[in-house]
């Protein structure tokens, strides 16, 4: 039986939600679903600059699982950037919180 699913705590809520290569019409690409959570860990490591450790206290779940979840996310947006992909971010086990409860 598999470990049940922790959820995971953000706090960041995208302004936009879509991304894709100009000149492209939606039709013709092939779609990347970035969850919530990968978002927050990219937010947490690339942009504030934690390391993993104190990201994966904001986030309630562990150092590895944060590892984890940064590669995941870095694969995506390579993928979409590399190979010309529109990216969509949804989605996710996740509870939205505000910044100073994270803390």
């Amino acid at each position: 039986m598999p470990r049940p699913f922790k959820c995971r705590r953000v706090c960041c809520d995208p302004t936009a939600d879509y991304f894709k290569p100009r000149g492209i019409p939606v039709s013709e690409l092939q779609e990347v679903c970035l969850a919530l959570d990968e978002l927050e860990a990219i937010r947490l490591a690339d942009i504030d600059g934690m390391y993993q450790e104190e990201a994966a206290k904001m986030m309630n779940i562990s150092r590895q699982t944060f590892g984890n979840i940064i590669e995941s996310a870095h694969k995506k947006i390579a993928d979409t950037i590399v190979n010309g992909k529109a990216l969509k971010i949804e989605g996710g086990v996740v509870k939205k919180v505000c910044r100073r409860n994270m803390l």
